[in-house]
């Protein structure tokens, strides 16, 4: 009896200590499940409320480091610029300023030039950092890319510092001639001679100062404002004739063709410069007693249809260095021929400009003295082709194509064949052209 009450209490004993062993052992999974991790201590639970939600929104690459130099939270633009690598920040100029501040608690803020990743190039990244301590633990960086905003600025010094060399060039050529006439007073055939130049070469001052107001224009207005249906062949009636002088004294014989029935969508006055220069530009770079000819089709593209105007010369042509470059501001491919000429250097680049604002393109063929082709691509008036084709019935469309294919009498055809016929037709005579001499 005695023998059977000690096992019993031996159990009960044992049962006892079990249930205490299991209790303890379900509250210590219990505290090991709700001890912050590694990773949490790294991330929210560290970062003071709401600051995660602010860097989240920050155009700047923002990094929070830890007391030892781990990266507690780092958005993805500072991962894009490869400033974290590891859980480590990259840049060591950047974790001294960081180590520094959080010993001393000032903010710092500094520019440097990082290189690029992945471009195997000698380009160099401009940021700017500024690092500030976040409560008593973290350390904030904040780092702006520069890069853009310094390109930027190194356009515009760079056109400031050219229109300023243009602007020198005649203006100091009419002081030296009028301090020419003043001393040739007694002489009236000089003063007739000092008198003439000083009027080139202020008709060059006022062609410049044209030129820069009107490329300010085309960069600040917006031609969807005043946008129209515009006709091909007014704008090409327009060119002609503002170029109409300087061929008939060069004996240049000026023809369009292929170009009634077709619309563009967009400013008119935009596009008459576009187009004007290129037909002024043909007219001053051809050698007297040669054919310029302007010539246009519409041609089927994804995105819809486009309307093709091609200028042709046959002048000295570009060559293959001078292609890729001739459409910048002040680009000359002959200064001295430029400057004889009256050229700026900016009327490419206000085609250009007005190409891509009409959601167009210019582009250029061109050999050295066999002469050049530039083509102008802009999308053609929608409206105006319904219109078009709700009056002339549903076979206007297929005529206007055809018409445009066939009375296109210009273009390159090297490199370009499948838009224009070859430059040997600019001997041949044009289906019912508009010839002006």
């Amino acid at each position: 009896m005695d023998v059977n009450a000690a096992v019993a209490a031996l159990a009960a004993i044992a049962g006892v200590c079990t249930g205490v062993i299991a209790m303890l052992a379900f509250r210590w999974s219990e505290r090991d499940q709700a001890r912050p991790t590694r990773t949490s201590l790294h991330t929210d639970a560290v970062l003071p409320p709401g600051v995660d939600t602010v860097l989240s929104v920050l155009r700047s690459s923002a990094v929070v480091l830890d007391e030892s130099d781990s990266v507690v939270k780092a958005s993805s633009a500072a991962y894009a610029l490869g400033l974290v690598r590891g859980g480590k920040l990259a840049v060591e100029p950047m974790l001294n300023m960081a180590r520094d501040t959080r010993r001393d608690g000032e903010i710092r803020q500094v520019e440097l030039d990082l290189p690029r990743r992945g471009t195997g190039r000698g380009e160099a990244l401009a940021v700017s950092a500024r690092v500030a301590p976040l409560g008593s633990r973290l350390v904030l960086l904040l780092v702006e890319d520069l890069t853009e905003a310094r390109r930027i600025e190194a356009v515009r010094r760079d056109f400031v510092a050219n229109v300023s060399h243009e602007l020198k060039t005649p203006t100091g050529a009419l002081s030296l001639l009028s301090e020419a006439v003043m001393d040739a007073s007694d002489d009236p055939e000089a003063v007739t001679r000092f008198a003439g130049r000083m009027q080139i070469e202020a008709t060059r001052l006022t062609n410049l100062v044209q030129e820069l107001i009107d490329l300010s224009r085309v960069q600040n207005d917006d031609p969807l404002e005043d946008s129209e249906p515009v006709r091909v062949d007014e704008l090409v009636a327009e060119a002609i004739d503002r170029s109409r002088h300087t061929a008939s004294t060069k004996q240049i014989t000026m023809a369009s063709g292929g170009t009634a029935d077709l619309f563009v969508w967009g400013s008119r006055g935009q596009l008459a410069a576009a187009l004007g220069n290129l037909v002024e530009n043909a007219v001053n770079y051809s050698p007297a007693r040669t054919r310029v000819g302007i010539a246009a089709r519409r041609v089927a593209a994804p995105g819809g249809d486009l309307i093709e105007i091609a200028v042709t010369d046959q002048g000295i042509g570009i060559s293959e260095k001078d292609r890729e470059r001739i459409f910048e501001r002040f680009y000359r491919v002959d200064p001295a021929r430029s400057r004889a000429t009256g050229g700026t250097g900016l009327g490419l680049a206000i085609v250009k400009h007005v190409a891509a604002s009409h959601g167009g393109e210019v582009t250029v063929w061109s050999t050295e003295g066999q002469g050049s082709t530039f083509t102008l691509r802009l999308p053609e008036a929608g409206a105006a082709r319904n219109r078009r084709s709700d009056q002339d019935g549903p076979d206007a469309d297929a005529d206007a194509d055809g018409g445009a294919d066939g009375g296109a009498g210009f273009g390159s055809g090297h490199g370009a064949a499948s838009t224009f016929p070859t430059p040997d037709l600019m001997t041949e005579p044009l289906p019912a052209p508009e010839v002006l001499p």
